[in-house]
């Protein structure tokens, strides 16, 4: 069994690497500061077609699969990125999987090619304040008004609607209490977002300034019935098909924060002297980066494991959930680490490892807390009741 990487798939590391090194320390250090959304970093992606890196070739991607886009997420996070970066391509390149394996031919050669290339970008409105993770208790609603559906509701941690021109909705067509499962009635919608009828209101909060998250709030917008993914009422069906692939992509994201935020203490651990010598030459500095290094690899091996199966049309999802945990855990703690092992400077800014601890919070809170992974592990995998 060969667990090392394809001459080709190493290609797609080096060749995002080599986009990345251009965006250095000081270019996130000011992203952070001033919340400006990186658009330079996208367009460098974009120019060489990275953003379709999983999209059909016919339409204009590279047709490859979920383990080149997982080890291109970390490539990028790991070059200093970290969260912020990837988040500003992440929508990108896992988004419209339900369009490109529901949509029609004239919706794929409609919405996929203006993505790929970076002309457009979009945002993924599913979660609302009221519904957290139960995603059957949605209540923004879509109505059926001749050609067209007009739609009325609220969503929350919108990433990207501030600077996107396209947004994939889940909406109710059909009331809860009228379907004969609570999965369906729900459908699925990738169109404009006319502001004239979206009020887009920012959050803000701890980390990841650069890459925007809102409440966004819909008054009557009118989204024609050519912009519906698939058939009226399964969008519940639908959206699943592209969460074990952001599962996928987000642990990757973790890992490679997780092993620059390593690398970052190893170096300055080696520098660093106190009491006549290098702090890393302590076994109280020593052994946790050891440990952080080796839960970070075996993360990456289990990432590996589900992009393999997801790539190969077998079940993965058990392992894209253990995946996400476990690598949004070993991230954390090399975060952590980095950190602890700075010492006062790891509060500074300028050592940049305070950014990372703050930005890997994400992995580790979404797109779906490690509770409820290990009640999906505990059921599915181990055949334990159900406990929710």
């Amino acid at each position: 069994m060969d667990f090392a990487l394809k001459p080709e798939q190493e290609a797609v590391r080096e060749a995002v690497a080599r986009i990345c090194a251009a965006f250095g320390d000081e270019y996130w250090l000011a992203r952070d500061k001033d919340g400006v959304f990186p658009r330079e970093f996208c367009a460098a992606l974009a120019k060489d077609g990275w953003l379709g890196i999983c999209m059909p070739e016919e339409y204009g991607g590279a047709g490859l699969g979920i383990t080149e886009a997982a080890i291109m997420m970390q490539a990028i996070a790991q070059s200093g990125a970290g969260m912020t970066g990837a988040s500003a391509v992440h929508m990108n390149i896992f988004g419209l999987n339900p369009v490109v394996v529901f949509g029609t031919d004239a919706q794929k050669r409609r919405m996929l090619p203006p993505l790929i290339e970076g002309r457009e970008r979009a945002c993924f409105a599913v979660t609302e304040p009221n519904a957290g993770l139960d995603t059957t208790q949605l209540r923004t609603r879509a109505e059926k008004r001749g050609d067209r559906y007009v739609v009325n509701g609220q969503k929350i941690w919108i990433s990207t609607a501030q600077v996107a021109e396209k947004v994939l909705i889940l909406a109710r067509t059909m009331p809860l209490d009228q379907v004969k499962r609570r999965t369906d009635g729900l459908s699925l919608f990738y169109t404009d977002l006319d502001r004239s009828r979206v009020d887009v209101r920012e959050i803000e909060k701890m980390g990841r300034k650069a890459v925007d998250s809102n409440e966004v709030f819909f008054d009557n917008l009118e989204v024609p019935e050519e912009d519906r993914i698939g058939e009226e009422g399964r969008g519940f069906e639908y959206i699943l098909h592209g969460l074990n692939p952001e599962r996928i992509l987000i642990a990757a994201e973790a890992v490679g924060l997780g092993l620059v935020a390593l690398e970052r203490a190893t170096n300055y651990a080696k520098e660093r002297r106190v009491f006549g010598r290098a702090i890393g030459q302590n076994q109280a500095i020593q052994h946790p980066l050891a440990a952080n290094w080796m839960e970070l690899q075996a993360a990456r091996l289990m990432i590996l494991q589900a992009a393999w199966r997801y790539d190969q049309g077998l079940s993965c999802g058990a392992e894209a959930n253990a995946a996400k945990y476990l690598a949004a855990e070993a991230g954390f703690k090399a975060c952590q680490q980095a950190v602890m092992t700075h010492g006062g400077f790891g509060y500074a800014k300028e050592y940049h490892v305070e950014r990372f601890l703050r930005e890997v919070m994400i992995p580790r809170i979404a797109p779906v807390s490690p509770q409820l992974i290990l009640c999906f592990i505990a059921e599915k995998v181990l055949g334990l009741p159900k406990s929710y």
